[in-house]
């Protein structure tokens, strides 16, 4: 631990920073264009991370069930500034369920996998889970990585091979999106490139975080990070409509 420099909170303020700038690059950007897949890429750091604080924070927390609530309320509340950000034409319109949903739903998957006792209704419950994210922002891939991480535990090395399968899957569904779009080495490079975020979420995870919070600032970082994604989101939003 001595060697590793980066708390919980460092890490937690980089994927929300390259989140911003996956979501500049959807909302303003030319798709395509070399500082746009740049920006779009650099996001694809945040969801693993989320998800493996969320796997880890489901341990550590004081009550599971407001967790869980304060995953639900937020996910209510970032649903109109999502979709402000997100239609494409007009003002207003549904584009699927935001990605604080999603990690609602991932919540779920873990409660599933650590208190149900049953195989059949377990299986059933987190494969239900898992179709519901769908229609949401990072839709089964995140729920995947989450259920990888549940399943590696506190252990390093199962925790490599989480980082490394839900990576190589995360790649294979953008090959598999970009088929018949592109040519295949434009689909490849593409495919490697959606794959450097995650990759770099592991590499930080693995090697750079000391499991620990910042000693300073800990209501202040607990609560931006709740309220700094409907809030960019509005920004986002409100610029898209009157910029």
């Amino acid at each position: 631990m001595e060697d590793k420099k980066m708390n919980r909170d460092t890490i937690k303020y980089i994927a929300m920073a390259t989140m911003l700038l996956n979501h500049i690059s959807m909302v303003f950007m030319k798709p395509g264009t070399l500082l746009a897949e740049i920006f779009l890429d650099a996001g694809y750091f945040t969801a693993p991370v989320m998800c493996c604080f969320l796997v880890e924070g489901y341990g550590y927390t004081r009550s599971v069930k407001k967790y869980g609530e304060r995953l639900l309320l937020f996910a209510l509340i970032s649903q109109i500034p999502f979709c402000l950000a997100f239609t494409s034409e007009g003002i207003l319109d549904f584009v699927g369920m935001n990605m604080l949903f999603t990690l609602f739903l991932c919540f779920l998957i873990i409660k599933a996998m650590k208190e149900m006792t049953d195989p059949v209704i377990r299986t059933l419950c987190i494969a239900g889970l898992v179709f519901v994210s769908m229609f949401s922002d990072w839709a089964i891939l995140a729920p995947v990585f989450t259920i990888l991480f549940v399943r590696a535990g506190n252990s390093e090395d199962a925790k490599k091979k989480a980082f490394i399968t839900g990576t190589l899957i995360f790649g294979g569904f953008n090959f598999l999106g970009g088929m018949g779009r592109f040519s295949l080495m434009t689909d490849v490079v593409y495919m490697l490139g959606s794959m450097v975020g995650p990759a770099l979420a592991g590499i930080c995870i693995l090697f750079l975080y000391n499991g620990k919070r910042a000693e300073k600032n800990r209501k202040f970082s607990k609560w931006f990070f709740y309220w700094f994604y409907p809030v960019h989101l509005t920004i986002l939003g409100l610029i898209r409509i009157f910029g």
